[in-house]
């Protein structure tokens, strides 16, 4: 039976057809906004691939980190409310922990060649 075909297939068809097809026939401006859109596409795709579970594993830190529970947003809030008030700070166990994983995460979904990523341990 065939099913409709999820959204990391359908990014990965264009971004196909940007780089084997369009691509090869623009030149100059056209060129590089083509070339800009394939890594858009690339983007979008580490983010439906790699992004619920980096979400899911922030989640559960910020849990662990603040003692609460809720949403990825509320529980981003309510740590930036505690380290505003300063309930948080460089000195609270886990929280450069955090920071560091949860900064690894987006680099390896937004920019996994940046240089300084495998450094990072990503």
């Amino acid at each position: 039976m065939l099913g409709e075909p999820s959204a990391p297939q359908l990014v990965e068809s264009v971004a196909l057809f940007l780089e084997k097809v369009a691509l090869p026939k623009l030149e100059g401006h056209a060129a590089f906004h083509g070339r800009v859109a394939l890594n858009v596409l690339a983007i979008i795709q580490r983010e439906l691939t790699d992004g619920p579970a980096a979400a899911e594993a922030e989640r559960a830190r910020l849990k662990d980190l603040i003692g609460h529970d809720g949403d990825l947003a509320f529980l981003r809030s309510a740590l930036s409310a505690e380290i505003r008030a300063g309930a948080v700070d460089e000195t609270t166990p886990g929280l450069l922990e955090h920071l560091e994983k949860t900064a690894i995460d987006r680099v390896r979904i937004e920019q996994p060649n940046y240089g300084s990523l495998k450094r990072a341990g990503g």
